[in-house]
Protein backbone atom coordinates (compact mmCIF):
# COMPACT_ATOMS: atom_id res chain seq x y z
CA UNK A 1 0.00 0.00 0.00
CA UNK A 2 2.63 2.44 0.67
CA UNK A 3 2.71 4.84 -2.26
CA UNK A 4 -0.81 4.71 -3.29
CA UNK A 5 -2.32 7.20 -1.56
CA UNK A 6 -1.06 11.33 -1.99
CA UNK A 7 -2.86 13.61 0.14
CA UNK A 8 -1.16 16.41 0.84
CA UNK A 9 -2.06 20.85 1.68
CA UNK A 10 -0.34 21.57 -1.89
CA UNK A 11 -2.60 19.12 -3.62
CA UNK A 12 -6.34 19.20 -4.41
CA UNK A 13 -6.65 15.74 -6.00
CA UNK A 14 -6.29 12.83 -3.64
CA UNK A 15 -5.59 9.36 -5.40
CA UNK A 16 -6.08 5.94 -4.26
CA UNK A 17 -4.89 2.92 -6.00
CA UNK A 18 -7.90 0.63 -7.28
CA UNK A 19 -6.94 -3.07 -5.22
CA UNK A 20 -6.64 -0.29 -1.97
CA UNK A 21 -9.88 1.46 -2.63
CA UNK A 22 -11.62 -1.92 -2.51
CA UNK A 23 -9.91 -3.50 0.23
CA UNK A 24 -10.72 0.22 2.45
CA UNK A 25 -14.51 0.12 1.35
CA UNK A 26 -14.67 -4.24 2.68
CA UNK A 27 -12.71 -2.63 5.77
CA UNK A 28 -15.09 0.43 6.29
CA UNK A 29 -18.67 -1.57 5.85
CA UNK A 30 -16.95 -4.80 8.12
CA UNK A 31 -16.41 -1.98 10.71
CA UNK A 32 -19.97 -0.57 10.24
CA UNK A 33 -20.99 -4.18 10.54
CA UNK A 34 -19.33 -4.79 13.94
CA UNK A 35 -20.29 -1.66 15.04
CA UNK A 36 -23.79 -2.23 14.80
CA UNK A 37 -24.57 -6.19 15.47
CA UNK A 38 -25.45 -6.99 19.12
CA UNK A 39 -23.80 -9.38 20.76
CA UNK A 40 -19.77 -10.42 21.85
CA UNK A 41 -18.41 -9.90 18.17
CA UNK A 42 -19.73 -6.47 18.44
CA UNK A 43 -16.94 -3.53 19.01
CA UNK A 44 -17.25 -2.72 22.33
CA UNK A 45 -17.57 0.73 24.08
CA UNK A 46 -13.89 1.08 24.89
CA UNK A 47 -12.62 0.12 21.51
CA UNK A 48 -15.24 2.40 20.14
CA UNK A 49 -13.78 5.18 22.73
CA UNK A 50 -10.10 4.22 20.96
CA UNK A 51 -11.75 4.42 17.65
CA UNK A 52 -12.93 7.85 18.07
CA UNK A 53 -9.66 9.15 19.59
CA UNK A 54 -11.26 9.96 22.93
CA UNK A 55 -14.02 11.62 22.11
CA UNK A 56 -17.28 10.72 22.83
CA UNK A 57 -18.46 8.32 20.96
CA UNK A 58 -21.44 8.12 18.88
CA UNK A 59 -22.13 4.70 18.30
CA UNK A 60 -24.51 5.70 15.28
CA UNK A 61 -22.82 8.28 13.84
CA UNK A 62 -20.24 6.45 13.10
CA UNK A 63 -21.75 3.01 11.48
CA UNK A 64 -23.49 5.23 9.50
CA UNK A 65 -20.21 7.43 8.12
CA UNK A 66 -18.34 4.25 7.70
CA UNK A 67 -21.15 2.49 5.96
CA UNK A 68 -21.67 5.86 3.58
CA UNK A 69 -17.94 5.98 3.05
CA UNK A 70 -17.64 1.95 1.50
CA UNK A 71 -20.94 2.48 -0.48
CA UNK A 72 -19.45 5.65 -2.09
CA UNK A 73 -16.07 4.10 -2.52
CA UNK A 74 -17.97 0.97 -4.15
CA UNK A 75 -19.91 3.10 -6.20
CA UNK A 76 -16.72 4.38 -7.91
CA UNK A 77 -15.21 1.02 -8.38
Amino acid sequence: MPGSLTISHHESAVALDHADAERLATVLAELAYLLEIPGPNRINDAQLAVLCEGRAPDRGELVHWCASLARGLKGQL
